[in-house]
């Protein structure tokens, strides 16, 4: 099973600003797509951003378009997201996976997440 860390998540205040990490095995992470999700607490794990494996195109959530940037760099093995102008409904557990990128379908395990809360 492909396995990922996550980190780099915090406090911050409605409006602020946040950027997470991913970091995955050198074995795979350059030869798929890769997704971000998040869980809040009592809902369903959701898709938030997914991005192709050489960062050329990239899928967002209606709830975080124009406000968070996916973005990769296989050189390292990470992946990264950007969060900006960030909301109290932003605040879960992120998480990243590997993912085919027609279907969605996950294909690795679940790390830890990183929590991220927005509030004042």
């Amino acid at each position: 099973q492909v396995e990922f860390v996550e980190f780099g998540g915090g406090l911050v205040q409605p409006g602020g600003s946040l950027r997470i990490s991913c970091a995955g095995s050198e074995s795979i992470f350059a030869r798929t797509a890769m997704a971000w999700y998040r869980q809040a607490p009592g809902k369903e794990r959701e898709l938030v951003a997914r991005i192709k494996i050489f960062g050329d195109t990239t899928d967002y959530a209606d709830a975080v378009k124009g406000r968070f940037a996916i973005s990769r760099d296989n050189t390292k093995n990470m992946m990264y997201l950007q969060m900006n102008n960030l909301k109290p409904e932003d605040t879960a557990t992120y998480y990243c996976n590997a993912i085919y990128w027609a279907t969605r379908t996950i294909r690795g395990s679940w790390g830890q997440g990183t929590q991220v809360t927005v509030s004042s």
